[in-house]
């Protein structure tokens, strides 16, 4: 079943009957499909309810506004070349000193498609950091670098996001990175859609997060990239009883990133 309306995406985010695809549950231990089986994002229940408490209590120790900082700073520090900055930045502040290996992991973290090189990159990732920490790098990597991409793009007249991986030099619109970020999360998620099981029919449900974002009876002329929104009720983070731990960590190293960049392309 696809759900494309705001309100049926809703219901289903909060229902508890509706869980995430199982993974399996046999693999070899160290190897990516092994580090899926022991993640809160593809478990249930009291498991899901206690991974996701350790992944809180880690974030709780990390300060937001530091890790907008600290991105803004190693953005500038690399002339731009942001590629990375997110990863690096969190991965210091969770004591990961190396984070070179993320986005190997990170390539069948979500679909889970393995091969010997994310088995490789997990295996150099546990020698130095927990499962909480691998998790919170693997579940930031790639949307956080995808909203950042995303949001460029609108904030540069739709130019090809690679053409930011040195953006130094092109002249932006001034756009205040809060709003811009909101409103990509709203109207261009880095993650287009998500998939549920429910556990009564056994049916597999799909929403489709862009639609659900678009939806005229919660957004007011939604197909419109409008940053005088400020913040609306996007499900681009989850809702109910899944939602992100971390949205204001994600935020904050995306602002970080953006400010560095667009500060620059003013000056």
């Amino acid at each position: 079943m696809l759900i494309t309306r705001h309100a049926a995406a809703e219901a289903v985010l909060a229902d508890p009957r509706y869980v995430p695809p199982p993974v399996r549950q046999d693999a070899e231990e160290g190897t990516l499909a092994w580090l899926r089986a022991q993640v809160s994002r593809f478990s249930t229940g009291e498991t899901h309810a206690g991974r996701r408490r350790l992944l809180e209590e880690r974030l709780a120790a990390l300060d937001p506004a530091e890790l907008r900082t600290a991105a803004r700073a190693m953005t500038l520090e690399r002339a731009g070349d942001w590629r990375g900055v997110p990863t690096a930045v969190l991965g210091a502040a969770l004591g990961v000193k190396d984070t070179s290996a993320v986005a190997a992991a990170a390539t069948g973290y979500l679909s889970g498609e393995e091969s010997p090189e994310a088995d490789a990159a997990v295996a150099e990732l546990l020698g130095q950091a927990t499962i909480p920490e691998i998790t919170l790098l693997l579940q930031g990597h790639s949307a956080t670098e995808a909203l950042i991409g995303n949001a460029l793009r609108h904030a540069f007249d739709n130019a090809p996001a690679h053409a930011f991986e040195n953006a130094f030099g092109h002249a932006g619109p001034g756009a205040d990175p809060e709003a811009l970020l909101h409103e990509t999360l709203r109207q261009d998620p880095p993650l287009k859609a998500t998939r549920r099981l429910d556990t009564r029919t056994r049916d597999e449900v799909t929403i489709d997060l862009v639609s659900a974002n678009r939806d005229p009876d919660v957004f007011a002329d939604p197909d419109r990239f409008d940053l005088s929104r400020g913040r609306t009720p996007h499900l681009t983070f989850g809702h109910g009883v899944r939602p992100c731990p971390g949205p204001a960590h994600a935020l904050a190293l995306a602002a970080g990133v953006l400010e560095a960049l667009l500060d620059a392309s003013r000056s």
